[in-house]
């Protein structure tokens, strides 16, 4: 019996020691095969007597038994690691993800942006939001504001004209926001305090130009408006916007045809580094034309120049966001790429502060 203990003991090892299901089907071959370790035993049967047959052959079946329902059993086993092991290495999920909520993905163009840190900013300093039509007479466009016949910005290298009408007189897309300036003048009664953004049209377009671009202006009348109210507005204005604690400002002659006298405003900056930093540095960036509300103009707006003064400023929204935030190319704000978008977009639900930050 000693034969069989031993060869019991090292085919139950076999088996245990089968690490997948050819090795097991390897162990069941060498002992339960036609020439099997286990089989070989078995044709022994026929040449004992019938007192070993009841002893050994009992012994060599019970054997078989033991041996088949341990590979069975390993088998069993092995294949269902092998199974498993492979649901695992071929997972597939094949549930769609979580989509975002549209406050998620969407993203606030960098002009919605702007007019929004503006309003915040001119809202906190006691001013209200105008508006005006796109398409202008050339009256309250030119006229009113004080450009005399014949002047450059008439011409149709940088107007877009309508055809005339049935009167003969030709309508335009205005060429700046100043129409509502008059229009505001005409309607409400001084102290008068707005901030105009809108959309302005000239017939230009590079990097920096586009056919169609943004401008704000403001505008302040009363009985005791002066430059110093005007330079203290705009420090206050550029402080705010670009979010610095002071900034230096050099204020330079210039002409426009509705303000008297006229300037226009650089502010300090430093542009090493590959960018624009304002409130500090040595360089100077032009950032905006402003002036005394022209006589004449206060005349077009219904309002007596011997009662009443005030002060106007205008700049291209399009430039001071390009400014403010790197963008390159003047193009891009109207190109409609999501991906940029995207990169310089603003989140919906961050709405601009003075308290929180412009652009937090």
């Amino acid at each position: 019996m000693t034969e069989l203990t031993n060869l019991q003991n090292a085919l139950l090892a076999a088996v245990a020691g089968a690490e997948d299901e050819a090795a097991i089907e390897a162990v069941r071959v060498a002992a339960l095969g036609k020439k099997g370790s286990v089989s070989e035993l078995l044709k022994t049967l026929g040449s004992m007597t019938p007192e070993e047959r009841q002893t050994r052959g009992a012994a060599i079946n019970a054997l078989k038994t033991e041996i088949a329902d341990a590979i069975a059993a390993r088998k069993s086993a092995l294949k269902d690691a092998a199974i498993a092991a492979r649901l695992k290495a071929e997972t597939l999920d094949v549930s769609l993800p979580v989509r975002s909520s549209p406050a998620e993905r969407g993203r606030i163009h960098p002009i919605s942006q702007i007019v929004d840190e503006i309003t915040a900013i001119f809202a906190d300093l006691g001013f209200s939001i105008a508006e005006g039509p796109d398409i202008e007479t050339d009256y309250y466009n030119f006229t009113a504001l004080n450009f005399p016949e014949g002047h450059p910005a008439r011409e149709m290298h940088d107007t877009f004209f309508f055809n005339p009408d049935e009167k003969g007189e030709r309508k335009v897309l205005r060429t700046h926001t100043s129409p509502v300036q008059v229009r505001t003048m005409e309607a409400q009664e001084p102290p008068i305090r707005i901030v105009i953004p809108g959309k302005t049209y000239r017939q230009d377009s590079d990097a920096t130009h586009s056919p169609m671009f943004h401008q704000v202006e403001g505008l302040v009348i009363d009985r005791k408006a002066h430059v110093g109210n005007l330079r203290w507005v705009l420090e206050e204005f550029c402080k705010a916007f670009f979010e610095v604690p002071s900034v230096t400002m050099r204020f330079r002659p210039s002409f426009f045809p509705f303000t008297e006298p006229s300037f226009e405003v650089d502010i300090q900056c430093d542009r090493s580094g590959g960018q624009v930093k304002f409130g500090e540095g040595n360089d100077w960036m032009e950032i905006l034309g402003c002036g005394m509300v022209h006589p004449n103009v206060l005349r077009s707006g219904g309002l007596d120049p011997d009662e009443f003064q005030g002060f106007a400023w205008g700049m291209g929204l399009d430039r001071i966001a390009m400014l403010k935030y790197g963008m390159p190319d003047l193009r891009d704000f109207f190109n409609a790429d999501v991906r940029w978008m995207n990169h310089y977009g603003f989140r919906p639900l961050d709405m601009p502060t003075l308290f929180g930050g412009l652009s937090a």
